[in-house]
């Protein structure tokens, strides 16, 4: 696997090596040794799945406190546009974020640390999600921060009227305004 560090440390994209013959292809998608030696060692807990169609944006998400998550995440159906936000007050790029392509025919991954939201953009008529966890979900630390906040400055590809959001991920407030890490 090819590790490929990204502007933000900690944020890292995961591209396989895929081995393809005439029956279709192969690859390692997970290697615990070689992620906690080229990653940081993360002792994943779930694994999570979601089936979306083109436009629906789910995030900004994450866990607060204790109940934080890092996550490992890719598509195996589909093309989305994943983003991770750092909201970590104290680190030097708060309020930046990391966006990379994700879909079916690239087979990357991104890893997410403890300390981001993270949200997707489906770009093709549909797409299956899943990502790995290293915390358990607690509906109580559950927080949100607003998908077009101006502040963070993404340039999500599509009209922001063919955008389908959860009415939660629709009252999610701006960055200012969250409960961040700090």
């Amino acid at each position: 696997m090819n590790y490929i560090q990204t502007e933000i440390p900690g944020v890292v994209i995961i591209e396989p090596r895929v081995f393809n013959d005439a029956r279709g292809y192969f690859f390692e998608a997970w290697k615990q040794q070689e992620f906690d030696t080229n990653v940081q060692p993360v002792r994943f807990i779930q694994d999570n799945e979601s089936r979306s169609s083109y436009g629906v944006l789910r995030g900004l998400h994450y866990q607060k406190g204790e109940w934080s998550q890092a996550k490992l995440v890719r598509v195996i159906k589909g093309k989305v546009l994943d983003v991770a936000v750092d909201i970590r007050r104290s680190s030097p790029t708060f309020g930046r974020h990391v966006m990379v392509e994700l879909s079916e025919d690239n087979k990357r991954q991104l890893f997410i640390p403890r300390g981001f939201a993270h949200g997707f953009l489906v770009l093709s008529p549909d797409a299956i999600f899943t990502y790995k966890v290293d915390n358990v979900y607690a509906p109580q630390a559950e927080a949100g921060i607003c998908w077009n906040d101006p502040d963070l400055g993404i340039q999500w590809p599509i009209d922001a009227a063919d955008v389908l959001n959860s009415e939660k991920d629709l009252k999610a407030p701006r960055l200012k305004d969250a409960e961040v890490f700090e």
